[in-house]
């Protein structure tokens, strides 16, 4: 094992589309890190200033004003993250022992059912919840938990099956247990494929927390709401770019997790 993580290293430091002069990392690569958040910060001061350009009658500096966009933002962030991470909880774990030799055949009835949240349209899901269960934070994140399940599931699945059988037995040839070779092969090799659907997940839920506006959960749905209620295009502007941004840098610093728990040689 120590030999063929040792080669891919050795490899990389050859490949010269992995590298720079000597071996440093590419420039091409740097600069991509600070391309996105540069861009960014870019679109919200455009956003300041346009604002500051227009002249705010009472209903529109009710919504956009510091108080109400800095509360209303939190609020995403925490439906968000909270989902997502109650997703990664819960997925990851499910998709580790769905890949499992004795629980292969529960494979596709688990598929099936996790289906079910993505088949039913996000509008659907968050507002059926409401009606049964009840309206406010707790319900909206029940409804994001469902609606993003998916991506993480099968991207664990996947991840965990394309990870090469010679490298499983020979983890298993030098006495390593399955829990061990799970911990120390399978699940390092699996995490770029897993990244990608914790990503998909989290890009999903910044997205639908919007429409949790609509059972009381808060968020910058509200705003956005508010703008269309209201047809003033400021108020909508601002939160449909607020929103915007948040995606844009969660998947960013989501990027940058992902390079770091990336293991060396890959």
């Amino acid at each position: 094992m120590t030999t063929v993580i040792g080669a891919s290293e050795q490899a990389q430091k050859l490949d010269p589309a992995a590298t720079g002069v000597e071996g440093r990392p590419d420039a091409r690569s740097t600069a991509g890190i600070f391309l996105t958040p540069t861009v960014l910060i870019l679109a919200l001061i455009a956003l300041y200033f346009y604002v500051q350009s227009q002249t705010l009658d009472s209903i529109e500096a009710r919504f956009v004003n510091q108080k109400i966009l800095t509360t209303t933002t939190i609020e995403h962030i925490q439906l968000a993250a909270l989902s997502t991470l109650l997703v990664i909880i819960l997925a990851i774990p499910l998709g580790v022992v769905l890949t499992r030799p004795a629980m292969r055949r529960a494979t596709p009835f688990a598929l099936a059912f996790v289906n079910i949240g993505q088949a039913v349209p996000s509008i659907g899901v968050i507002v059926l919840l409401g009606l049964t269960l009840g309206y406010g934070f707790r319900y909206a994140i029940i409804a994001l938990v469902l609606y993003s399940f998916l991506p993480v599931l099968r991207n664990t699945m996947v991840g965990l099956q394309r990870v090469d059988r010679a490298l499983i037995d020979a983890g298993r040839g030098m006495g390593m247990t399955r829990s061990l070779v799970l911990t120390k092969v399978e699940l390092p090799l699996a995490v770029p494929v897993m990244m990608a659907g914790i990503r998909t997940a989290l890009i999903i839920n910044v997205g639908t927390a919007t429409l949790a506006t609509y059972t009381d959960a808060g968020g910058l749905g509200d705003i956005i709401d508010a703008g269309l209620t209201n047809s003033r295009t400021v108020i909508l502007i601002t939160g449909a770019v607020l929103v915007g941004v948040l995606a844009l840098t969660i998947d960013w610093l989501a990027s940058l997790a992902e390079r770091v728990l990336r293991p060396k040689g890959l």
